[in-house]
């Protein structure tokens, strides 16, 4: 039976599920998994929980040599079998030995390496040596039961740990990548649930990352009419962790090694360049020079790019990460101004255009787009929904492109054509009435002359936040208009 989550562990319960499964295995064979995701998610909390309720053994790796991790470790482990002094390793061959043997009784073992990029910078040949110590599972011998968990933040690292030519790749039985809180997720840990509007400004600043809240703003949570406060002396404060989390997450990884240039690209992003050529534009780079510092920030989760929907090869990019991209349209523009915090309340109130352009409508977009993949109903969609995008659409006889935030669709036609279940519109401080439900249609109407979409049950959906101008005339019109309180509470 596995053991049920811990009550400190808020909202994990399907990777919960996944890790306990994977470390109470009862096989005789050890087994290799990978837990990855970006930097604040709480990986290394679950971990520790899981090896406190499951009697593991959890090594976060220390920025150190190759020799004092060794050290390090040895006594850690010495600690951890309750044996006096420390462990000494003359190399990685032999604590990935000892390590292993963890797992030499009858019961199995979590084993957790945190941050193992750390230690595989160090010892380029430590996957190697994981490698060897997983025998195939075909192979006789004593049963060992360790359940080795390679933990780390640095995206592009963990990926490739099992791809291409890596020596563990097909060696792995779990691969969980920990995710950040989706904006439900957020507002009921931020206790914010039943405040849809402050959930959603939070979230604009914060994301879904549980470590700012916990760690970076210390419990401090907005109430009421305190959202501009709570800016103020936290996201806005250079005294908290939080003012340069949006530079130091960049720091953080090595493989970004041109700092400037990167965050020039993110800054050109959050400020609305989100095409390959508007982006080197605005760096006064020519197009082919950002591909690479794209490709980059994409492996590292920074920026994602987007697929237009209705035509190949249309892609946009966007900032993945809200600190980051809050950091980059508000923070880093005036960064020395916000020092003097006689001056900062005044600073807000200039940047609140910029704030609800660059920040809040993106934001609001992405929240949308998420309530229609995970929380709409079946009965609402009209189908399973499984894929939710955005494009544009030229109408040649207005000579207009048609902007669609949101593309919803369900399973292909009998003839392989995809089912297209709702277009939308996302728009976070406007109140949407008939003129955008007719905008909608006439893109419906582009769409139905097309032969590779099937628009026969496809509806019309207005997303607000501030609310919807006659109400009965979109509704009779069959438009689905859906609030703030739906998206936080209705499906």
């Amino acid at each position: 039976m596995l053991p049920p989550p811990p009550g400190y562990v808020f909202n994990r319960a399907a990777e919960w599920q996944g890790l306990a499964r994977f470390a109470a295995d009862a096989s005789g064979h050890p087994a290799l998994g990978v837990v990855y995701g970006r930097r604040r998610q709480g990986k290394s909390f679950l971990l520790r929980a899981l090896c406190r309720e499951m009697g593991g053994f959890c090594f976060e790796a220390p920025e150190a040599t190759e020799a004092e991790a060794l050290r390090l470790l040895g006594q850690r482990l010495a600690e951890h079998l309750k044996v006096p002094g420390r462990l000494a390793f003359d190399g990685w061959p032999a604590a990935v030995a000892a390590l292993m043997d963890l797992g030499a009784g009858d019961r199995p073992v979590p084993v957790v390496l945190d941050e193992f990029p750390r230690l595989a910078r160090e010892c380029r040949s430590l996957p190697s040596l994981i490698q060897a110590a997983l025998p195939p599972r075909t192979e006789d011998g004593s049963a060992c039961r360790t359940r080795l968990i390679l933990c780390g933040s640095a995206l592009s690292f963990m990926t490739r740990l099992l791809s291409g030519e890596s020596p563990l790749r097909g060696r792995a039985s779990l691969e969980l990548m920990l995710h950040p809180f989706d904006y439900r997720q957020a507002a009921a840990f931020w206790g914010l649930h039943d405040q849809p509007t402050l959930a959603f400004r939070v979230y604009a600043v914060v994301g879904g990352t549980p470590a700012y809240r916990r760690e970076f703003v210390s419990e401090d949570v907005p109430r009421g009419g305190d959202f501009d406060d709570w800016v103020l002396r936290t996201a806005l404060n250079p005294m908290t962790p939080l003012f340069r989390e949006g530079r130091y997450l960049l720091a953080e990884e090595r493989d970004l090694r041109d700092l400037g240039l990167y965050h020039s690209v993110l800054t050109a992003i959050s400020e609305g360049s989100t095409t390959r050529g508007s982006i080197a534009a605005a760096l006064g780079r020519a197009s082919t020079d950002v591909g690479h510092p794209l490709a980059v920030l994409e492996d590292t989760g920074f920026v994602e790019r987007r697929q237009d929907t209705f035509r190949r090869g249309g892609s946009t990019w966007h900032v993945a990460e809200p600190i980051v991209r809050f950091h980059h349209a508000i923070t880093r523009p005036s960064c020395s101004a916000w020092q003097d915090r006689a001056t900062a309340s005044a600073l807000w109130k200039r940047a609140q255009e910029t704030f609800r352009s660059r920040l809040l409508g993106p934001a609001f977009e992405d929240v949308c787009r998420t309530w229609v993949r995970r929380y709409a109903s079946v009965e609402t969609m009209g189908d399973v929904v499984v894929e939710v995008g955005s494009g544009v659409v030229q109408d040649a006889r207005a000579r207009a492109r048609h902007e669609v935030d949101l593309v919803a669709y369900g399973l292909p036609d009998p003839g392989g054509r995809r089912r297209v279940l709702l277009i939308g519109e996302a728009k976070w401080g406007k109140r949407m009435g008939m003129e955008d439900v007719r905008r909608l249609e006439r893109v419906r109407e582009l769409l139905r002359a097309r032969d590779d979409v099937d628009v026969s049950g496809c509806r019309i959906g207005c997303f607000s936040g501030v609310g919807f101008e006659s109400v009965a005339a979109q509704e009779a019109a069959g438009a689905l208009l859906v609030d703030g309180d739906r998206l936080y509470q209705g499906s």
